[in-house]
Formats: C-alpha cells, structure tokens, sequence
C-alpha cells in the first residue's frame, strides 16, 4: 500500500510538472494593489488553465506611461486593473484589440465600452473621499468638511495632502473630477486656493489617507475602499463624500492589438466578464461591474454611488495631457520626492 501510494504521488507530481510545462505565460500590465496579484493570478489560472500569469506592476501613472512609451513595440498580452481612463488613451491610439468578452452584455451599463469598436470592459468604480481626522480637527477647531470648498479653511493650511495627478490615477480622478463638476476656470481656482493648504502631492492613492489615518495630517484626500479600510481599523477619520459630488474612475481590462497570445488573453477576459470575476472585484471595491455583486465593508460612506459626478471617460483621457501639463506648471512644487 505503502509504494502503491508513493508511485500515485511520483505520478500526480509528474502529471502537475506537465501541466505546468504546458503552460503559455501571458504577460498582464496591472495597477491591482500588491495584495491583489496573488488572488487574481490564481483565480485566472483556475478559470483559463493553459495561461500563466506574468504580472507587471506598477501604480496606474506609471503603467500608463509605461505602455505607451512602448506603443510601438507593446510587451503586454493583456492590460488587467487599470483605470477606463487610461485605456481610453490607449484605444485612441489603436494599441488595443477589439473584443467584447462573452456575457460583458449582462454588466452595468457603465462598466461596458460605450462606441465602437468595442475594446474595454469595466470591473469595479472607486471615487474621491476626504479621509479627516477628527482628533486633530478638534485640536485646531476645524469642523469635518461637508462640500469642496470647506477644504478651503484657513486652519487647515499645510495640513492636506492628495495624490499626485501624473502618478496616481486616484489623484487625476479628483482633478477631472473638479474641472468637470465646477467648470474648468472655478476647477482651477478651486484648487489655486487648495493648493495653499496643501502640504505635499504624495505618489500615492492610499498614503494620503494613510497618514491622516495616523495624525500626520488632517486631511487625506484618498479613495473610499482605504477611507474605510483606516476608519475600521480604528483611525479617527470621518470618511467624507463631499455633497458636491465627486469624481472616479474604474478598473478595467482590455487585450492587447498586438498580444503574442491574443487568443489566451481573450479566454481571460471573458472570465473577467463573470459573476465569479465580479465577486473577487468585490472583496476589494464596494461598487463592481456584475449587477446584484456587493460587498460594502464596515465605515464604508452610505451616499458614495450617489455622490459620483456625471463623469465622461472619453473627456478625461482626451485632456489628459493637457490637465496634466497645466497642472504640473501650477503645483510641481510641493510634489513629494520619489
């Protein structure tokens, strides 16, 4: 019994080391949190058991920059876990294939690609929040602000941080967001004035919240998933949907024009069009692609889907370049070191 069972194990072995020799590695350019990647890969190689998956990862400024830099040579079969936005660019400039995923149909209207040809689909939304530590509110006596402008107060100057817009997709969400909501000459004047109460413009989406989360700051402009990831953790932060609305962005995928394994990556992107792809997104963002998939965690804010500003995807990754450029000659200054 005894050698029957190891020759059954020398052979379950064998028939795994196959398999995995078998396997195509296809090369997927992600913004997904670190703590994502394992999850994901493992779920994709479940659902599409002849892929391997290679992650490249990197915040969503760099992705983007990354892949277009290479827009003439692109290295990546598929892109998994970027901002909409950012593949806009990318299907302007027809580096993306056009492929709709089976069963994309059943998804949220906002999460599917609106005009032809058909290349991205939606997985999950995050917007804009004010991660305020009330703590160090009370010592100032700055009252939690309930719209934009409360941002403004004269005791909160060097007190703010917020991502910075080129390397962080959450940040450039919130300026699109503002030009969009306010009109661009209030948009900048919006933040003209924020911009004196900034501290620094971090490289990061979550580390602005993070450090309010601590006391370091007072206010972390960051996204609604770490607002209430801080608060549960027992931070003395209100997370905050300004009543005036606020902008957002979602990840999606899309596969790429020039992929060596096009056909590989199509079969993933279908999976990433189920129910099953949905609930994973889930147990990362509280508003996902799959109608009826919710998972709203602890201290997540009750009128977050309803503060998304009417938000045009196509406008924001057309003006990229040109809100960027502007808002760096305006702000670099107080940008963090890399």
């Amino acid at each position: 019994m005894k050698l029957f069972s190891t020759v059954a194990l020398a052979l379950a072995l064998a028939g795994s080391a196959a398999q995995a020799a078998e396997r195509t590695k296809l090369t997927i350019y992600t913004a997904l949190e670190n703590d994502q990647l394992g999850p994901f890969k493992a779920a994709i190689e479940r659902a599409v058991p002849e892929a391997e998956v290679v992650w490249v990862r990197d915040s969503t400024g760099v992705i983007t920059a990354r892949f277009l830099a290479e827009k003439d040579n692109p290295r990546a079969d598929m892109v998994i876990g970027l901002a909409a936005s950012s593949l806009l660019m990318f299907e302007k400039l027809n580096l993306l294939a056009e492929y709709k995923p089976a069963g994309a149909d059943a998804l949220k209207e906002a999460f599917r690609d609106p005009k032809a040809p058909y290349t991205w689909t939606g997985m999950d939304a995050y917007l804009g929040v004010v991660c305020f530590n009330t703590a160090e509110a009370g010592r100032d006596g700055v009252k939690t602000p309930q719209r934009w402008e409360d941002l403004l107060q004269p005791g909160l100057k060097g007190k703010i941080v917020m991502p910075h817009p080129a390397s962080s997709g959450t940040g450039y969400l919130m300026v699109a967001g503002w030009l969009q909501s306010m009109g661009e000459e209030k948009g900048w004047a919006f933040m003209d004035r924020l911009h004196d109460n900034i501290a620094a413009y971090l490289h990061s989406g979550s580390a602005p919240c993070v450090q309010a989360a601590r006391g370091e700051r007072t206010a972390g402009l960051s996204l609604d998933m770490r607002g209430a990831s801080e608060k549960s953790k027992g931070a003395p932060i209100e997370v905050v949907v300004p009543a005036d609305g606020t902008g957002w962005d979602e990840e999606a995928m899309a596969v790429v024009a020039s992929a060596k394994n096009l056909a590989l990556a199509k079969k993933v992107a279908d999976w990433g069009a189920t129910k099953a792809a949905s609930e994973l997104y889930a147990k990362s963002y509280a508003i996902v692609a799959y109608p009826g998939v919710s998972s709203a965690p602890a201290n997540y804010p009750a009128n977050a889907e309803a503060g998304m500003i009417k938000n045009d995807l196509g406008w924001m990754a057309e003006n990229r370049d040109r809100i960027l450029a502007e808002w760096s000659r305006r702000y670099e200054a107080k940008a963090a070191k890399k």
